[in-house]
Order: structure tokens, then sequence, then C-alpha cells
């Protein structure tokens, strides 16, 4: 019997480490006869989105149909899609990002049964059919009635990194990971701060490397304007350190120091990662990626510039993006979250725990000191391996996408 699986999705972080390797496993356990399994991805509203997630979506081979995010509420609303999608009359409707609301609504208007990845909270479980729990707390205030439609498959993330990464080699050179984002408002201070920190280590470990894996929802070129002084003011932040970008086969940027730092555009990074003795990385789904491969990382939150960060959501991003006002409401909204969540915990590792298992550098950071605490790091050794044996206890169970799978298969199962 022919039957369509709708995955609903969102933001770039979604599209790499839950949909990715989901997909992936749809096709090992359904085979890939589109004539049989067609496996369709719609999109919503992210704020976090970059514009390309509709082509990162259909470049997964998995993958039959996309539908880009600004038509995504009038397939909500309406039913139809924006290419007027035909729908098999067995299917399953998906959740791997988003609001879980959208899986009931959908659900019900395709009369399909309907999965939901729930990675701390589940919503409308008396709506939906079956909940992927990354861990068992997800479920631990539902009602007992309820239970039966709970499965700890485990963490989406943990999975799709271990099972792509290669091991570490012990016999290359010194690899520093730069991970300075993938937006404008993080670009903004990570390129220059990470610019200013690889220039501190290279004077005391000239022999090091540096490398930054970069995001495949930006090119070079966006890249290197964050490091170009006529395109970012934030550059005298952080001791005006500009880098050039070169375009050969292996491209890279270098400073006027002649420092080189290699770009890398594969995608996953996961191979690339592994071979880092140490990330400098800033918050997001990145660091849970690291996390899971066991990279020992320092985590940057600079706030130097307040008003730079305006991709918060609701009321809140609406004041901060306004013309003429909206820097002032940028600076006064981020300082209050600053001061209200002095104490938090922003590294994925971190919240896992419950504790500081990798370093979360917050304020108007020093990149000189940021490169001494690294340089430590590095100096010894056995601190970067407690770190990674750290970070391996506290990753999630393996296996999740393979689970998630086989969830989507018994749903539909029940209805042929």
């Amino acid at each position: 019997m022919p039957v369509d699986i709708l995955i609903l999705s969102n933001g770039p972080g979604e599209l790499a480490t839950w949909v990715r390797p989901t997909v992936q496993a749809l096709r090992q356990h359904l085979g890939y006869d589109r004539t049989q399994v067609r496996i369709s991805v719609v999109l919503s509203p992210c704020p976090h989105a970059t514009g390309k997630e509709a082509q990162i979506a259909g470049s997964y081979p998995e993958v039959d149909r996309v539908q880009a995010p600004e038509d995504f509420f009038t397939f909500l609303l309406s039913g139809k899609t924006a290419e007027n999608w035909d729908w098999r009359e067995t299917g399953v409707v998906l959740f791997l990002g988003g609001d879980q609301f959208f899986t009931v609504v959908i659900g019900k208007r395709l009369k399909y049964r309907t999965v939901i990845y729930a990675e701390w909270d589940a919503r409308w479980y008396r709506w939906i059919d079956k909940f992927a729990a990354m861990k068992p707390e997800v479920f631990a205030k539902i009602p007992p009635k309820y239970a039966t439609k709970f499965t700890v498959v485990g963490d989406l993330i943990a999975e799709v990194a271990r099972s792509q990464a290669l091991p570490r080699p012990t016999s290359q050179k010194e690899l520093i990971g730069l991970l300075p984002g993938s937006k404008a408002a993080k670009l903004a201070l990570g390129v220059p701060l990470c610019l200013s920190i690889a220039q501190s280590i290279h004077r005391i470990r000239p022999e090091t490397r540096f490398v930054i894996p970069v995001a495949p929802t930006i090119d070079l070129q966006t890249l290197a304007r964050f490091a170009d002084p006529e395109q970012n003011p934030c550059l005298h932040l952080f001791g005006n350190i500009t880098a050039e970008l070169h375009l050969t086969e292996s491209p890279f940027l270098q400073t006027a120091n002649g420092l080189q730092i290699e770009l890398w555009t594969q995608t996953p990074a996961y191979d690339l990662l592994s071979e880092c003795s140490l990330c400098l990385t800033t918050v997001g789904a990145n660091t849970a990626e690291l996390g899971s491969l066991a990279v020992p990382m320092i985590v940057l939150i600079p706030t130097q510039q307040l008003d730079a960060m305006k991709a918060w959501d609701g009321l809140p991003g609406l004041l901060a993006n306004l013309p003429f006002v909206g820097s002032v409401f940028a600076t006064v909204i981020n300082w209050l979250i600053w001061q209200l969540g002095k104490g938090k915990l922003y590294a994925w590792p971190n919240i896992w725990a419950q504790e500081e298992i990798v370093p979360e550098l917050i304020g108007k950071l020093e990149p000189e000191a940021v490169a001494e605490r690294a340089i430590d790091y590095l100096s010894h050794p056995e601190k970067l391996a407690r770190m990674g044996d750290r970070l391996r206890k506290v990753r999630g169970e393996s296996g999740a996408a393979q689970k998630i799978a086989e969830l989507v298969c018994e749903e539909l199962d029940l209805q042929s």
C-alpha cells in the first residue's frame, strides 16, 4: 500500500540534527521505492531561520518534496500546499521541530497517524498517537493512562554525531575548531572574537592549525564580510583583527599577520570536528554536536555589543527590530536577559548534566584572556581528556533515529 510520511520541521539546527538522520533511518526501514513510500518535508517559520532551510531539506536524497516556510500557514489553515500536492490515503505526520500543535491540526486534516519527537516536553498528548521521548523525564508528569503513548528513543543529536564521526587521529598537528555561528547576529561578534583569540594562541603555539567549519546556510563571501572592517563595525571591539578570503582549492582566511584559518565547507563536519583538540564555539546546536562527539570546547557568549543580538521571539523580537529605536530596545532586552540568566547553563552538555562540564565564558570577553584559558587546556592534555570523558557520560543513548523510524512503521501498520 503506498504511504506518505509528512515531516514537520523548522530551523537549520533541526534539519541538520533531527531530520537528516531520521529520513536516512526511514529509508533503511521502508525502502527507496518512491511509488510506495514518499517523504515530504513541510517547514514552519522559525525566528532563527536563514532562508535556505528549504534548499537544505531538498538536498537530502531521501526526501521527495519540500515546502518552504512562507507557505506554511496557508497549508495549516486550508490544507493546500503551494504546489497543490496530493496525499495518499495512508500516512504519518512526524514532528521534528516547530510547534507540536501543528501536528495535531495537520494530522486530523489528513487523517494520518501522528508521532512527535519530544526533546524536553510533550504537549497535546490526548490527541497525539505516539511520542518518541529523548529521556524518561519527558513524560514523568504525564497522566498514567497516556503512558503507553511514550517510548524513550534517546537523543537524536547524539545519534547523528556518533554515527558519522571518524576516530580521532593522534599523529596530526594540533587543531582548534572555531565555530562563530551561522547567523549575522552571532557572526558580527563571533568572527572578530575568534580571529583575535586565534591570533593570540598562534603567537604562543605557532604550529597550531585553526579551522572554521562553515555552516551550510552561509557562503564563504558572506562569512568573510564579518572579517572586513568596512562591513563589520564590531571588529574594533576585539582588537581590529581583520582577514581576507583566499578562494584556493582549500579556501582560507588570512589575517594581516599571516595567520591562515582554514575554511571547511563539507557538511556535516563531524569527521573534521573529531580531529580537533579543542573547539571555541558560540551557544546553540553546535554545543550538542560537539558534546555528542566528546570534543572538548570553550563556549563563548560575548556581550560587548548587546544591541547586535535581535533574534528573539515574540514581542521582544519585534521591539528589537523596530527602525531607529530597535537598537535601544535590543540593548535593554539583552541586558535584562543576561542579568536574569546569571547562573543559568547555556551549553547543551551542561544542560544535560545540570552542571558545568564545559566552560561557559559570558560577558565582555577579552581575546587574550580566552586564549590563555585555551592554551592552559592545550598545555595540560589531561584536562582535555577529563572533559571528553565527562562528555561521553552525559550524551544520550544511541539509536534514536532507528527507534523513531520503527515507531513510524508501527503507526503505518496500524492503518493497513
